[in-house]
């Protein structure tokens, strides 16, 4: 690279490289690589194609190339991404929030009354009581993780969307939910067996937190501990929702329902894969 490259060039050139090593949007991922260096949108982009960079321009985007080259999550590299149509701060110690996981806010939202008590386990960037604050004004949220790092993360976020003042969070272990009858529990937990964590994609692999990917008993331990605390932890007509892998549906519908559970219901994401499972104390 040279400060004869212009904008154009270096999008032709990185959208080749990403393609060899099996990126699965080369170009998109170009542009947000090049936006982030030049603080530009892709409509900015657009407009200065023919602009050369400088050579301090190049040498911030060197690097990042050959990271995302070397399968390093996009969003790790940025520092951000979009979740419900907010930004969110992220980094490898929390899980990337995908576009899927929004299933899940809206059967809570789908759930939620005017106003009540609602707990996140395993809030990762926070994310999923982040977004359901900034809908729930009259609710109390809270968010728990087993990470301080995690947790610091939420609070960054927390404060960028101004939902401090409503959403509490707390470190803690989902083996053991804080002794409060809550009327919404939603969790995205681990639940990816160990079986199947070496033919997950590099990005996942070797970059997100194992920790809040993988759990045992073939992927269900979390879903078994949850359920377990649900009558105790929910309040007369609450409902605990929950995350799914696509061919846990069956199972952890099993699970809600041996503990009395009722109205117990799986909902799919717009794949048509199974993505929410939910039940409701009676």
């Amino acid at each position: 690279m040279s400060d004869s490259w212009t904008l154009l060039k270096l999008l032709r050139w990185a959208t080749e490289f990403f393609t060899t090593k099996g990126i699965d949007n080369p170009r998109l991922d170009a542009e947000l690589l090049l936006g982030q260096v030049l603080e530009l949108d892709r409509v900015g982009l657009y407009l200065n194609y023919d602009r050369p960079l400088t050579e301090a321009e190049l040498d911030s985007l060197r690097p990042l190339v050959k990271r995302r080259g070397q399968r390093e999550p996009l969003q790790y590299l940025i520092g951000h991404t979009e979740f419900w149509s907010l930004a969110f701060k992220v980094n490898p110690t929390v899980l990337i929030p995908r576009s899927d996981t929004e299933i899940l806010v809206e059967e809570a939202l789908a759930r939620a009354g005017e106003s009540g008590l609602l707990l996140d386990v395993g809030t990762g960037s926070g994310a999923i009581v982040i977004s359901l604050a900034t809908e729930l004004g009259q609710w109390q949220l809270e968010g728990l993780d087993i990470s301080v790092e995690a947790l610091a993360t939420a609070q960054y976020n927390a404060e960028t969307h101004q939902v401090t003042d409503r959403v509490r969070l707390s470190l803690g272990d989902l083996a053991q939910l804080p002794a409060q009858e809550y009327d919404l529990i939603v969790s995205n937990p681990p639940y990816i067996a160990r079986s199947e964590w070496e033919s997950l994609m590099p990005e996942v692999r070797c970059h997100e937190p194992q920790i809040a990917l993988v759990a045992a008993n073939n992927g269900l331990d979390c879903y078994q501990k949850l359920a377990a605390q649900a009558t105790d932890r929910l309040k007369s007509g609450g409902w605990m929702l929950v995350e799914i892998g696509y061919q846990q549906s069956d199972a952890v519908q099993e699970l809600f329902s041996a503990v009395g559970l009722q109205d117990v219901f799986m909902r799919k994401d717009y794949s048509d894969q199974p993505r929410v499972v939910g039940g409701r104390k009676n």
